[in-house]
């Protein structure tokens, strides 16, 4: 991605051919690593077993043929011309399209949703709501409940199977390119070799991880531009030398004549040649770090006809020869000269290393965004670049991912059954895709529903053939990406759903405003010096967890502030629309609500920006609610109140105020404050020194007001200095007398899931020395 947000928030149509000349280039390595490396294992895995390479060629026509239109159809028809266009805000993926419906149909599951997330610059619809009658499908999505539950879990079979690709990709990459040595290595030497080879290169490649791509990525691209160029001129080299006529086999009759002759094993070696798409989807789920016509550029002038011609040579070349000792070696080195096969062997192993990355990257990104919607259990996420925003590591996930690369590769040993568990993950996110697509047509972009139908059809059932194809390779293989799913697929379902009881218990148990001003005067309240944060799910009243703390302890911070920090059904969050602040209380009370919005790509702040940028939105709303209540027209450009007391302060706000510096006190409001941390404080604050600055501008307002604020703002600046305690809470969830025993499993496997994951300070980045963990017990 660029700076900040990337060019997926900008229109694709601003960049300039030189731009979409350099965005094509840059590409090459991070979308089409994993494409460009499939003819190393297609023609290999297509004839394993089912079918046989015999001296009238109908099968290696047949195999070429079901080659060239699948990759014609489906990665640049479907995905190029048609899915490419159904982005949100620049960004692609499953979690693309889902936040695409949701956001103009009401079928998000996402709790403490809010009018004021309708009002983001990325919360765009493709038409005004109001001005669209609503369709039949719209309607009926709407209404039924358990539809919202069925397309959730959809595009979570869409996400484990592209988690299960994160196993199954750089495992059959790495092996097929290492597995060019057979052909120099004596059989026993070869079986003894490659597979250790290929173990140490994914150990390798997985403790690379934690540098981040950014560091080693400027050499993916010329390694993925060197492997095509070298496929082309292999495929050329064997198209003249051994057959000019195969070009006739690109005639969709021999796909026919293959199937009439092999029956059902030329069905099932279907699961085989649907590998030639693999990675076929990172066009969609990488758009976001590139733009539509980079991509298209890329993949129509370059990528695809280099497939193209790189199939067409293999076909070529097997075409003119028959007498192998085993259908193992009717693959890519078969056909490679024997002078150069060192060098292409050494370039396939670096193009499919390049390959794996893009497929680990992806499957990081995909479980944050997982996590973001509270579908995920809590990992710590690591932000590898400082100017490269999206670019993220995983730890646990990393390693996690490389004892079972290489637990598939030790235990597969051939590409048989690595393809068959590949192909299956592949085919079922594409079919995952091809459906969601179909829904964006009609509620998204209101096409007519059988313009979408058609679209589900065509697409669908080409892709549904091939899945057909790889499921009835259950038990040679394809049994892995189904049993992983599950898992998977286990494990989000009890998060997910446990995560929206307790919500639910939260929203029942809170307790009013009222209830809070009055307990201070019933249980002689303390005020201790300070900012209090208490985070909470909750975007109204006061959280359970709260009044539990000040019942049993009647302190506490002499300005408080109420957390929420959520996710919302757009990609990314401005960093100007990103706070809604409100008070709880009056002003005398000094207690606020503070609602940090983050899109499902956006990588959560360190605590330090955190806090600044927190203290600097709470001095801005004083001084704005100041004025607003004593300005007679309202101030709509710069202020925007959505809820009593709730307000979002636009990036003219930030950008057009004037800020002043102030040290120690505060002599006017229309000055800033600046605040430095004292390592002898309360122990809370960071032994760094840190400034805070208030951003004032300088509206006129009464003298009176001017005074309040002033009051206000110095109260918030020895607050701050005093230090700062991070107030969350300790869950434990419980089963009520007589619940089902599906639901005292999942209790089970949420508090087992809670105890072994990071917790929520983890996640939120709560320095240990200012953390304050509340025990609460939510019976569901």
């Amino acid at each position: 991605m660029d700076l900040e947000f990337g060019r997926g928030m900008r229109s694709p149509q601003r960049d300039s051919w030189k731009t979409t000349m350099l965005l094509a280039y840059q590409s090459l390595g991070v979308v089409y690593g994993d494409l460009s490396i499939s003819p190393l294992y297609v023609f290999k895995s297509t004839f394993a077993e089912d079918i046989q390479h015999s001296d009238t060629n109908e099968e290696i026509f047949g195999v070429l043929s079901f080659v060239f239109w699948t990759l014609t159809l489906i990665p640049l028809i479907k995905y190029v011309s048609i899915v490419l266009r159904a982005h949100d805000n620049g960004e692609g993926g499953t979690f693309a399209l889902y936040s695409l419906i949701c956001r103009h149909a009401n079928v998000s599951l996402l709790p403490n949703r809010q009018i004021a997330d309708e009002e983001l610059s990325t919360y765009k619809l493709e038409r005004n709501a109001e001005t669209v009658d609503k369709t039949s499908v719209k309607v009926w999505l709407e209404k039924h409940k358990n539809l919202h539950t069925a397309l959730l879990i959809m595009v979570l079979i869409g996400t484990c199977m592209v988690i299960g690709d994160g196993v199954l990709t750089p495992a059959i990459s790495v092996f097929s390119a290492v597995s060019g040595l057979e052909f120099s290595l004596s059989k026993d030497h070869h079986e003894y070799a490659v597979i250790p080879i290929t173990c140490v290169i994914l150990a390798f490649l997985f403790a690379l991880q934690h540098f981040g791509t950014h560091r080693v990525g400027f050499i993916f691209a010329p390694i993925v531009l060197a492997w095509l160029l070298c496929m082309s001129a292999l495929g050329l080299y064997n198209i003249i030398h051994w057959n000019p006529h195969v070009y006739q086999a690109l005639n969709p009759y021999y796909m026919f004549k293959f199937l009439k002759k092999t029956r059902k094993y030329g069905w099932m070696s279907l699961g085989g040649i649907l590998l030639c798409m693999t990675g076929s989807e990172a066009m969609f789920a990488d758009l976001g770090h590139f733009s539509y016509s980079a991509i298209q550029l890329a993949f129509t002038s370059l990528v695809y006809p280099t497939l193209i011609l790189a199939y067409m040579g293999q076909a070529a070349y097997l075409s003119k020869h028959h007498d192998f000792y085993s259908n193992s070696q009717v693959g890519f080195y078969i056909a490679v000269p024997d002078k150069v096969r060192w060098p292409v062997l050494v370039l396939a192993i670096l193009a499919s290393v390049v390959g794996s990355q893009a497929i680990i990257s992806g499957t990081f990104s995909i479980i944050n965004q997982s996590q973001s919607l509270s579908c995920f259990p809590r990992v710590k996420v690591v932000h590898t670049s400082e100017k490269i925003h999206g670019q993220i590591y995983i730890p646990e996930i990393n390693w996690l991912l490389m004892i079972l690369c290489i637990a598939v590769t030790v235990g597969f040993r051939d590409t048989k059954h690595m393809g068959n568990a590949s192909g299956l993950a592949v085919i079922t996110v594409m079919l995952v895709t091809t459906f969601l697509t179909s829904l964006v047509i009609m509620v998204c972009w209101h096409k007519p529903p059988l313009l979408a139908l058609g679209f589900l059809l065509f697409f669908g059932s080409v892709e549904a053939l091939y899945f057909s194809a790889s499921l009835i390779k259950f038990l040679e293989g394809a049994w892995l990406p189904i049993l992983l799913a599950l898992i998977l697929m286990a494990v989000m379902l009890v998060w997910h759903i446990t995560t929206i009881k307790k919500y639910e218990f939260d929203l029942q148990n809170k307790v009013t405003l009222e209830w809070l001003l009055a307990l201070g005067d019933k249980l002689g309240m303390v005020r201790v010096p300070g900012i209090g944060l208490v985070y909470t799910d909750l975007t109204s009243g006061v959280p359970a967890n709260f009044s539990r703390f000040v019942t049993n302890l009647p302190a506490f911070h002499k300005v408080l502030v109420f957390v929420c920090v959520k996710s919302v059904p757009v990609p990314y969050v401005f960093p100007a629309e990103r706070y809604l602040v409100g008070r709880v209380g009056p002003p005398g009370h000094r207690s606020y609500r503070c609602i940090v919005r983050y899109g499902y790509r956006d990588v959560h702040q360190d605590v330090d920006s955190f806090e600044t940028e927190l203290i600097e939105s709470l001095a801005m709303f004083i001084k704005l609610n100041a004025s607003y209540r004593c300005s007679e027209v309202s101030q709509s450009e710069q202020l925007e109140e959505w809820e009593p007391g709730l307000t979002v302060i636009g990036s003219n706000t930030l950008r057009d105020h004037a800020s002043y510096d102030l040290q120690d006190s505060v002599q006017h409001s229309a000055a800033s404050v600046e605040v430095a941390d004292s390592p002898g404080g309360t122990g809370l604050e960071s032994n760094s020194s840190k400034q805070v600055r208030f951003f004032i501008d300088s509206l006129v307002v009464s003298p009176e007001a001017d005074k309040q604020v002033a009051e206000e703002l110095e109260a918030l600046a020895a607050a701050r200095e005093a230090g700062t305690a991070f107030i969350l809470g300790h869950s434990h969830v419980q089963c009520k007398p007589g619940s089902s025993v599906v639901k005292k499993l999942t209790v089970v496997g949420y508090n087992f899931l809670r105890r072994n994951c990071r917790g929520p300070d983890v996640v939120l980045r709560v320095p240990p020395a200012s953390l304050l963990e509340v025990g609460m017990v939510y019976v569901l």
